[in-house]
């Protein structure tokens, strides 16, 4: 009972290492408390409290999810909650399985469990979760680790190779508990431990010296608009002349500038019905020199349409939004739950998926590698125009998610994506948080939420790659299942 309780604590603790909090050493002392609770005990207990674990975790952590159903699907606390329920039901299942995984393959004792087997196992159920049936790539405990003493493993492995980093130091100090609890004289394992537990923040801050790409010399001065349109009436055709009068007002000193940025879909029209717009737009743009970014749909209505970055101005290209959010951007077996969805009038709900491999988009020399709201939560999606691109961009309309947790943890998770990559992010939102991240991931314009603002600054344009840009997840992944893989040979030995 005591280890369940803690389980279910650590995991409501685990939320407190990302933004808005901001406490990272929450998610080593979370981690270790459960890695503890799997410590001598059957694979059906750790089954068990890892799934308490990811109650917490995920009901702490995602809570928004209740808040765009209700706001923005259907407007009844019954449905939201417990469909928020399922979710987060769902969700705590791969902590459950990383426990039982640990469990049923436990190596030569268990200091080599909580040193290699548990991280291992927590990591390939992190990476299964942002793949499976689309990915929920949401609370990757790489992610909160942006400003700690592990951030120097996140251009070298990515998220999931600083989520590796934390679950070691969090298996070490739960070993080190354990013997401590124990009263257990110090031997070689628990050294071995403790050596662990001090070596890998130590090695995260000397990574962090490395500078793995540099600079290109000249500076982008960048205007994001943020034009705050509340989402209830973002998409009524009355409201359309009033949104584009607004964004051409906010953008109107700015023009001169590198680089105009306005979100994603904040124009609410397909391309021909404002025409005449977009050319005046695009017209003003070219004359000053500037690169303009907008996010609309394109396409045909009445056939395959898409969620878009259109470049106008002093160069002209298009992205096209290729990862798409299921139930809210396009809909798994249409035919059936096609009259649900029309139910909850969620607007939009049929975008097509633009190609999985698109260049950069070229203003000079500028070249601009684009993401689209929750793209940016996928490293590998991130990761396909580089190194070619030497500025990150992602454009996003958080109003979905209301005054929640949300736009916080998706501002950290592009800190991530530009400190993986070495590049510097311009991140324009509908609502906030806009923002202009640096090529380490440190936020160094911000806007407010919830009002109309225009966020300006500079950028420092980079080439090079990281190595995670080199390699990607794989050798990570590789890495957790060369673990797993001698954990299984030694039990295999000791069972024959």
């Amino acid at each position: 009972m005591l280890r369940a309780l803690t389980a279910l604590l650590a995991g409501l603790a685990l939320p407190l290492a990302f933004a808005p909090y901001g406490w990272w050493p929450c998610a080593i002392l979370a981690l270790a408390a459960l890695f503890w609770t799997w410590r001598v005990t059957t694979p059906r207990a750790a089954l068990w409290r890892g799934f308490l674990f990811g109650i917490g975790a995920f009901g702490h952590g995602v809570t928004w999810i209740q808040v765009s159903i209700h706001k923005f699907g259907l407007p009844l606390y019954s449905f939201s909650v417990s469909m928020t329920v399922l979710f987060v039901l769902i969700m705590s299942s791969y902590p459950a399985a990383a426990g039982w995984l640990a469990r049923r393959l436990p190596g030569p004792g268990e200091t080599w469990r909580m040193l290699a087997v548990a991280p291992a196992c927590w990591v390939l159920m992190e990476a299964l979760r942002g793949v499976l049936f689309s990915g929920f790539p949401w609370l990757v405990v790489g992610y909160g680790q942006v400003s700690s003493w592990f951030a120097g493993y996140t251009p070298l492995a990515g998220a999931y190779g600083t989520s590796l980093a934390v679950a070691v130091c969090a298996g070490a100090c739960a070993q080190i508990a354990a013997a401590l609890r124990a009263g257990a004289a110090p031997r070689r394992p628990l050294r071995a431990a403790a050596v662990l537990a001090l070596a890998l923040p130590a090695a995260g801050l000397l990574l962090a010296r490395v500078e793995w790409t540099r600079s290109l010399g000249e500076p982008l001065t960048a205007a994001l608009v943020q034009g705050a349109v509340p989402q209830a009436i973002k998409w009524q055709p009355e409201y359309r002349g009033p949104t584009l009068e607004l964004y051409s007002q906010l953008s109107a000193p700015h023009w001169g500038k590198r680089v105009v940025i306005w979100p994603e879909t904040a124009l609410p029209a397909f391309p021909g019905d404002i025409a005449d717009f977009l050319r005046e737009t695009g017209a003003r743009a070219r004359e000053a020199g500037t690169a303009f970014l907008v996010g609309m749909p394109t396409g045909d209505p009445r056939g395959r349409y898409f969620n878009s970055l259109v470049m106008l101005g002093v160069a002209e290209g298009r992205y096209d939004k290729h990862h798409l959010v299921p139930y809210g951007e396009y809909l798994p077996m249409d035919a059936l739950l096609r009259p649900v969805l029309n139910f909850l009038s969620i607007p939009m709900s049929s975008f097509s998926a633009g190609d999985e491999y698109q260049p950069p988009l070229t203003a000079g020399r500028l070249k601009f590698g684009v993401s689209i709201c929750y793209e940016d939560a996928y490293g590998s999606e991130v990761r396909k125009p580089l190194p070619d691109a030497n500025v990150l961009v992602n454009v996003s309309d958080d109003a979905w998610f209301g005054d929640s947790l949300a736009p916080h943890q998706h501002l950290e998770i592009a800190q991530v994506r530009a400190l993986e990559a070495g590049r510097p992010m311009l991140r324009a939102t509908n609502t906030g948080i806009s923002a202009i991240i640096d090529h380490q991931g440190r936020v160094l314009e911000r806007s407010p939420q919830f009002e109309p603002f225009v966020l300006t600054g500079s950028a420092d344009p980079r080439t090079g790659a990281t190595p995670f840009v080199r390699f990607g997840n794989w050798p990570v992944l590789l890495l957790c299942l060369g673990l797993l893989g001698i954990a299984w040979r030694a039990r295999h030995g000791q069972a024959t």
